[in-house]
């Protein structure tokens, strides 16, 4: 799928993407086609729970000590060899940006996954809705021998007929008394190649995408779908040479209660979103 194809809902890169209902196959009616699973007993749901209040309890005495930098910071350099055991692993968190979009990812397989990941919560994010934001991230995340090109084809992905269709005005607003949802939550990633200067990372995805408020016609659903992104070294940062998504992997979903339309505009407004680095 390339940015310039078009439909109905938001989930995934230039308002692409679609959700569909996934029937449980077999006949024993379990959800996952096979034999039903034991109820689990007393006893063992007992086990999780003292296991669960164990991990939290470790962690209130690891972070015990107040808002001291030292006290998070794990073992001094007078005990090498030592990591503590909340202790953050890998290189540390990019720290420049370019407009809103994280930059300064190392030249390695760990800085492409996390450039790549921060790329697709970009591209899947509420101001890809917006022209001039829109453009601004696609050139952002885009090496720059593809960027007017590509700056192109997702101005033709977000068209009036793709606004209309979303429940959106022209400008690609929610009309008054909505909230418009659109963000990508990356759930892993993986390099496919990798040579240095190049690589291709996937990373899985849900997405949430909709609008939210009294009468919507559009309400807010969550879709799965694995962005391929083909990365470049060039300016001293990675960059995207092109992308491409599929759908899935797409779990059975779950018996959760579906929120009302105030409580999801809520949580989006209320609740900010990550860089991501690893």
């Amino acid at each position: 799928m390339s940015p310039g194809d078009e439909h109905d809902s938001f989930g995934g890169v230039g308002g692409s993407g679609q959700t569909r209902t996934r029937l449980p196959e077999g006949n024993s009616g379990d959800m996952y086609g096979g034999a039903r699973r034991p109820v689990r007993s007393s006893r063992s749901l007992l086990t999780v729970v003292g296991v669960v209040v164990l991990l939290v309890a470790a962690i209130a005495l690891a972070n015990r000590g107040g808002g001291d930098p030292a006290d998070a910071a794990g073992p001094s350099s007078d005990t090498p060899g030592r990591t503590a055991p909340t202790e953050a692993t890998g290189v540390r968190p990019v720290t420049g940006k370019n407009g809103r979009i994280p930059t300064g990812y190392a030249q390695d397989e760990q800085g492409a996954q996390s450039a790549a990941t921060n790329f697709a919560v970009a591209l899947g994010s509420v101001e890809m809705f917006d022209a001039t934001r829109r453009r601004e991230i696609v050139r952002a995340v885009h090496a720059p021998a593809v960027a007017d090109e590509t700056v192109a084809k997702f101005d033709a992905s977000y068209s009036a007929d793709l606004m209309a269709s979303a429940g959106l005005n022209k400008d690609g607003t929610a009309p008054s008394g909505m909230t418009l949802v659109a963000r990508t939550i990356p759930i892993g990633a993986k390099v496919r190649e990798y040579t240095g200067n190049s690589a291709t990372v996937e990373v899985w995805c849900t997405s949430l995408g909709g609008l939210a408020g009294a009468g919507s016609t559009k309400p807010v659903t969550s879709t799965w779908f694995t962005i391929t992104e083909k990365l470049t070294w060039v300016e001293g940062d990675w960059r995207v040479a092109s992308l491409d998504q599929h759908e899935g992997p797409t779990p059975v979903n779950g018996d959760n209660r579906a929120s009302l339309a105030d409580e999801i505009a809520g949580a989006v407004e209320g609740y900010g979103g990550f860089t991501y680095a690893r």
